[in-house]
């Protein structure tokens, strides 16, 4: 339970908000963007270490909840700071960017072009851990498991546009 107060205080409603943004935002898209994913994503030639289809919705759910803790420490940190400036930009990007990409991957069939969004995608996930991390090291850290499955993801894309070309 610590580990969702800061310096003591715990808001539940900016907790559940943070936390939900990102579920829902990823349910959405995930409805709207990978209709019949499962089944796409199983005819597409696979490497040898793509997981199974039914491990991303678990893992993604996991990780929006994840980053959602993490947002929300960053913000109480930046509310108890009297602080003026929006909590992280680099953490409203690196969203967007990570539900665009399921429209460019499967919606859009743009495979090569998803790889080089999720180039950037990471790279806004490190910024966003990075400013995290300055404001709460709990928060910057809550970020690791996200970076190394979104390095994993981008194995795998590259993988599945080399083998599909």
């Amino acid at each position: 339970m610590e580990l969702l107060k800061i310096n003591g205080e715990l808001d539940k409603k900016k907790l559940a908000i943070s936390i939900l943004v990102p579920i829902i935002g990823g349910s959405v898209t995930g409805w709207l963007a990978n209709r019949n994913a499962q089944k796409k994503y199983k005819k597409l030639k696979q490497p040898s270490f793509a997981p199974p289809a039914p491990v991303f919705p678990i893992v993604w759910t996991s990780l929006y909840a994840i980053m959602g803790l993490a947002k929300y420490r960053a913000d109480q940190k930046v509310e108890q700071e009297d602080s003026d400036s929006p909590t992280i930009p680099f953490y409203d990007l690196q969203l967007g960017l990570n539900f665009l990409w399921s429209f460019l991957f499967f919606r859009w069939g743009l495979r090569g072009t998803a790889l080089i969004e999720m180039t950037i995608l990471l790279g806004a996930i490190a910024m966003t851990a990075y400013e995290f991390q300055k404001k709460d090291t709990t928060a910057g850290a809550l970020m690791i498991p996200y970076i190394g499955w979104v390095t994993f993801a981008l194995g795998l894309n590259y993988s599945v546009w080399k083998l599909n070309k």
